[in-house]
């Protein structure tokens, strides 16, 4: 392409000014700077001396008659420098004689004086009348400026509308996609994709190895708290129209997020209340409490089931900010509620107590324990922490699975506290003698009974100062698991079977009790199982 021929993308640039009837009616060369003769002009100056560099703001194209520019290479160059330093978008002198003919020598001079710069340098072979340059270039300038103001007008009515409408995040995404005719992707800040609209490209181009760090993007959420990202992936990092676009878009959906916050607030509170009259309130009717789920967003569903989240790291961890963890705990909420409907499944989430978030859920059929597997796997991997599910029985109504809340509250609580975790949830019946014994483990007797059954192990008395004799808790753990079986005692310690019969005969004698009988056995699981639990 010629270097006069269009105009660049942003605008009057310097080849846009090159272009007016006044120059191309010279003849003129460019000497240095071809590739920068797209740059944007903010405005058109006539300058005659070296003074000039010290007041320019940048984007200035000038304009010279004057020999001083023209005379001694080291002089130029050092102008020239000094405006590329400012910013100067351009910089045209005329290298005509007395009489207007072409100045050979002053030619060569800005020549040399140019080579290597950035900054366009163009010689003007022939008179040309500055003024009508600059009214041409001018008139231009405003009347972009005049565009522009008209585009971000039409751009901020866009928004304001999409605002006031209540359009949601995906409506204002698509707008803004339509807007900039490129594809346009809203992501949280952990990089999720929240919502997108794509043009001109497939979700392969847009998605393989997201994030992307090219295109524009503005971040959309409140100064203090934001929580994602608008971008356009393929749209010019120069492009101002886009950059005025995303930032509308992202403050419009900011806006909306405000407001959707407060209903949802709302809702939370609702259905907490909800959730909590439905384990206590005996006088509600199983019809009053399906339709009271249905006003809160609850599907009408085939099956029911009380879920309990036991999140330990938040629960456990001490000097957890109170205001931290409950916007924590609205963020378990949430991801509850969104993995939920992602397998086909309804639920509407209370907060029961620190560290544990309850949930009615809804089954299209009654077969619960593929989604509810998959529910499991889903949080985890989005929380980024290990997580403890109980479960209910499943219910055929509202009101029976929601006064199973308590025992899916005990289960998880249980469950977590096992030193055995393998299942993606748990029912109380998984829980088995594990589970009594950790429901029993501030029960006062239960501490007198284990320590009572292990006292010789323990130290007199039971005394727990004493350093217990953990050789011989372990063998007995491993005997009594395996129901005195010697052989896979000895299996499994990697001892000989004489070795196990002596150390099994002292035991018997420490403990006064025989290990052949399988009550003895029983009751001395059972001390194990509290001792390790308070451990």
């Amino acid at each position: 392409m010629s270097p006069l021929n269009g105009t660049g993308r942003e605008g009057v640039t310097v080849r846009t000014v090159l272009s007016v009837p006044e120059l191309q009616q010279t003849q003129l060369a460019v000497l240095s700077g071809e590739d920068r003769l797209d740059a944007p002009v903010r405005w058109v100056h006539i300058a005659e001396t070296e003074d000039v560099a010290s007041l320019l703001e940048g984007g200035e194209f000038l304009l010279s008659s004057g020999p001083a520019f023209r005379l001694n290479v080291g002089r130029t160059r050092a102008f020239l420098l000094r405006l590329e330093a400012a910013g100067a978008a351009a910089f045209a002198v005329e290298i005509v004689t007395d009489d207007d003919v072409p100045d050979a020598s002053s030619l060569e001079v800005l020549r040399a004086a140019s080579a290597g710069l950035q900054i366009p340098v163009i010689a003007l072979t022939k008179r040309v009348r500055f003024a009508r340059i600059t009214q041409t270039a001018h008139r231009l300038l405003i009347a972009e400026h005049l565009e522009w103001i008209e585009r971000t007008r039409e751009v901020h009515e866009v928004f304001t509308e999409l605002s006031v409408s209540g359009a949601d995040e995906a409506k204002i995404v698509e707008r803004t996609s339509d807007l900039l005719n490129t594809s346009v992707v809203l992501e949280d800040a952990a990089h999720r994709i929240l919502s997108f609209e794509l043009r001109d490209a497939t979700e392969d181009d847009l998605f393989d190895d997201w994030p992307l760090h090219s295109g524009r993007a503005v971040a959309v959420g409140m100064k203090q708290n934001r929580w994602g990202r608008l971008a356009a992936p393929f749209a010019d990092p120069a492009d101002r129209y886009a950059a005025e676009v995303l930032e509308r878009a992202g403050q419009a959906i900011t806006l909306v997020r405000m407001a959707t916050q407060h209903q949802r607030d709302l809702l939370l509170d609702a259905t907490d209340r909800f959730l909590g009259e439905l384990s206590t309130h005996t006088q509600m009717t199983d019809q009053v409490a399906a339709q009271r789920s249905q006003r809160y967003g609850m599907s009408r569903s085939e099956t029911y089931a009380a879920v309990a989240l036991h999140t330990a790291d938040v629960s456990d961890a001490a000097g957890v900010d109170l205001s931290d963890y409950q916007l924590e705990e609205r963020r378990i909420r949430s991801e509850l509620i969104t993995a939920g409907r992602s397998l086909g499944l309804s639920a509407l989430t209370g907060t029961w107590r620190y560290g544990t978030v309850v949930a009615l859920v809804g089954f299209p059929t009654d077969a619960v324990d593929a989604p509810l597997a998959e529910l499991s796997r889903t949080l985890e991997a989005n929380l980024n922490w290990p997580i403890t599910i109980g479960v209910g029985p499943t219910r055929s109504s509202v009101l029976a699975a929601g006064r199973d809340l308590e025992t899916a509250v005990e289960t998880a609580r249980i469950a977590a506290g096992m030193s055995v975790r393998k299942r993606p949830f748990y029912r109380f019946a998984d829980l088995r003698l594990n589970g009594l014994i950790a429901g029993l483990a501030d029960d006062a007797r239960m501490r007198v009974f284990a320590e009572s059954e292990l006292a010789p192990l323990l130290g007199t008395g039971g005394d727990a100062s004493l350093v217990p004799d953990h050789a011989a808790l372990d063998f007995l753990q491993t005997y009594v698991l395996a129901a005195g079986n010697k052989t896979a005692v000895a299996a499994q310690l990697g001892i000989s079977r004489p070795v196990v019969y002596e150390r099994a005969r002292r035991l018997e004698k420490r403990l006064g009790v025989s290990l052949e009988d399988a009550e003895s056995r029983a009751a001395l699981l059972m001390a194990l199982l509290w001792w390790r639990s308070q451990r």
